[in-house]
């Protein structure tokens, strides 16, 4: 990967991307939705977590213990890493000429969402996947047993859904206000909560 850049102004020609943020609790399936989505509708999809968990492996980071200790704590990196990562990669497929975007769990906060929207491109809309605590616990613990992540553990597990909901959901609240935000339920079989995406995602004319 290339060095990390970081400016203050927005790369991108103004109404030259479309940026659906999609927000769910941990566990809620975006990762699921947003791979359907990429193989049928031609979005790219950036998971904020991967990008993350790259950085972290990548030989010399200069953030990857940082990023370790975040992950491994259940809170937050500083938004100046995750920013960075998140514009280099919309950058290197917008130049190869990607123009939709799925950015997946992020922005975990506040400041996150309005330095995004400031630096990199104001969202299209937020897709918001809301799932019952028990059933994102069950799956997570689930995954646990063969993806190998320092984090699907229950300890980890109920950090996340704290953090999640003391920081990421007054960003989606903020965005509900301004009529951004799209909420699909997705305690459903996976065709149906797809279906509903797709929904959205036509009233919203992308």
């Amino acid at each position: 990967m290339a060095a990390v850049f970081y400016t203050n102004k927005s790369p991108f020609p103004e109404n030259k991307i479309s940026v659906v943020f999609v927000l769910g609790g941990p566990g809620a399936g975006k990762g699921t939705q947003c791979a359907k989505l990429v193989q049928q509708k031609g979005f790219v999809h950036l998971s904020a977590g991967d990008l993350l968990r790259a950085e972290q492996a990548r030989e010399g980071s200069k953030y990857g213990e940082l990023i370790a200790t975040c992950i491994k704590d259940g809170t937050i990196v500083p938004q100046e890493v995750t920013l960075a990562l998140l514009k280099q990669a919309i950058l290197e497929q917008f130049q190869k000429g990607s123009t939709r975007f799925l950015v997946d769990g992020f922005p975990r906060k506040m400041d996150q969402a309005l330095s995004f929207e400031e630096q990199i491109a104001k969202s299209a809309f937020t897709l918001f996947f809301e799932c019952p605590e028990q059933v994102m616990l069950a799956r997570l613990l689930e995954r646990g047993k063969t993806s190998g992540r320092a984090d699907d553990n229950v300890e980890s597990i109920r950090k996340r859904f704290k953090t999640f909901i003391d920081t990421s959901m007054p960003v989606v609240d903020y965005f509900d206000k301004q009529g951004r935000v799209v909420k699909v339920r997705c305690d459903h079989p996976v065709d149906q909560v797809y279906a509903s995406v797709l929904e959205a995602l036509k009233q919203r004319g992308i």
